[in-house]
């Protein structure tokens, strides 16, 4: 059985649900799962469908037959094919409890993606990645060589095709024309301290300062940094009796879920952007 996911947003008008569904009803296919949104402040509504199909129906086929529904109602509208996974690419630093936590839910099927390469500007890693028959690229940089680093990693994004970028604990900033080119196409993880506690040791700023509740956030990257939209976080609350590494252990634990989910739901394609905020049906 083929399976696809509509999402699309418009203004909002009266009929939109039901021209959608008799649209899906027409070209014989079946719905699983709807969510809808009509947000007040922009007036703007969101939709995402997922649909049974007949057998060799494909997201040109079905858009095709969707034309007149988008048209009539402006839409901006994506679909795509459930079987056809996400080519994603991991980036890392030395941390690496996000990127052990996506290899083992990437093993068992929990993600689903099509994961091409981990890169990394350090090799701690490399023997742990390789042991996953996964090329492991180690692509160094210095403030001094950061434009040819950048270079290599955009010729390599584009040689393996890759449409999704984690950063999982890549501890480098990406340049601004760098993430404008892939904007989008990368999420970032980080502590929820920011902006109050930045630089080294975040917990133990956080700790020394007797913070009751840590976490993590999750978002698309922009070149305003760590201001991209949101997709996901999390929280935990803490008290006295912890010390400053029982809290840092407590936030790798936090990033790692946080960012699961949020890679989770943009490879369903449950996130839709509204302005700098995201649309996410869970």
């Amino acid at each position: 059985m083929t399976e696809l996911v509509l999402t699309l947003s418009c203004i909002d008008r009266k009929g939109i649900v039901g021209a959608v569904g008799s649209s899906i009803a027409a070209q014989d296919c079946n719905i699983l799962e709807s969510a809808q949104y009509f947000d007040r402040a922009s007036g703007r509504f969101f939709m995402r469908v997922h649909f049974a199909a007949p057998e060799g129906m494909t997201p040109a086929r079905f858009r095709d037959g969707f034309r007149p529904t988008l048209l009539a109602y402006d839409m901006d509208a994506e679909i795509t094919d459930t079987a056809v996974k996400p080519r994603v690419m991991l980036m890392v630093s030395k941390a690496g409890h996000c990127l052990n936590d996506l290899l083992y839910r990437w093993r068992f099927g929990r993600l689903p993606m099509t994961l091409v390469s981990v890169v990394s500007n350090h090799e701690t890693w490399r023997a742990r990645v390789e042991g996953e028959g996964l090329a492991f690229h180690h692509i160094p940089v210095t403030a001094d060589t950061k434009a040819q680093q950048e270079a290599a990693l955009l010729a390599l994004v584009d040689a393996e095709k890759v449409e999704l970028i984690v950063l999982a604990r890549y501890m480098q900033v990406l340049s601004d024309e760098l993430s404008r080119r892939l904007e989008g196409r990368v999420i970032n993880i980080h502590h929820s301290f920011l902006p109050s506690f930045k630089g080294a040791q975040p917990y133990h700023q956080a700790h020394a300062r007797g913070v009751k509740l840590i976490g993590a956030t999750a978002h698309y990257v922009t070149a305003d940094l760590d201001e991209g939209p949101i997709i996901e976080q999390d929280v935990e609350r803490i008290d006295h009796t912890m010390t400053a590494d029982d809290m840092a252990a407590a936030g790798r634990d936090i990033e790692s879920r946080v960012l699961a989910r949020a890679v989770g739901y943009h490879l369903e394609r449950r996130i839709l952007l509204n302005g700098d905020r995201t649309i996410v049906f869970r």
